[in-house]
């Protein structure tokens, strides 16, 4: 009994924690007479490994009297958009070149979550962003993806003569590509 009191503590000790993603905005899709509506939530969030790289993620929250008492089981569905926050965006290419789960948010009371998974292009120079849902028994194939290239903006000069500017001479082991500054 104490045991299973413990794991229901701990369980929504977990619950409660938060990620290290700011919430934009909401906008509500159905009324609930009883606690919160259904809604879509957007939330953003900088990728730890790409300093200047930020991604937004909009999802579908469940809402009622389920959500009050933490039960709810959030719909698969969910976007992601990621965009360049800073004049130069930097990252170590051997920290980035294994695929990296950036994101998790929890989408019912155990047994489903969120999760936004990073992938580097290394030919391309460019990141894809996958944000998907699992259950531990059965997940869903939906999903959304968003890319973004350190040659994205490159067409765009002023930008580029800016950001490399304000960046220090590259090292041996550091090279510059577009708007990016690239360590080995």
């Amino acid at each position: 009994m104490k045991t299973q009191l413990c794991l229901i503590a701990t369980a929504f000790l977990l619950a409660a924690c938060g990620n290290k993603a700011d919430k934009i905005g909401e906008a509500s899709t159905v009324f609930n007479m009883l606690g919160k509506n259904d809604r879509i939530e957007v939330e953003a969030f900088d990728d730890p490994d790409v300093k200047g790289l930020s991604c937004f993620l909009s999802y579908a929250k469940k809402g009622g009297l389920k959500e009050t008492v933490n039960l709810e089981e959030d719909a698969s569905d969910a976007s992601v958009s990621c965009v360049q926050t800073a004049p130069m965006v930097e990252f170590h290419e051997s920290v980035v070149t294994k695929p990296r789960k950036v994101f998790k948010r929890d989408a019912s009371f155990a047994f489903k979550s969120l999760q936004i998974m990073r992938y580097y292009d290394a030919k391309r120079k460019a990141f894809a962003y996958m944000v998907y849902s699992d259950k531990i028994v059965q997940g869903s194939p939906k999903n959304s993806v968003s890319a973004w290239s350190c040659l994205g903006n490159v067409a765009n000069r002023s930008n580029v003569a800016v950001a490399s500017a304000s960046v220090p001479a590259t090292t041996p082991a550091s090279q510059t590509v577009g708007t990016c500054q690239i360590s080995q």
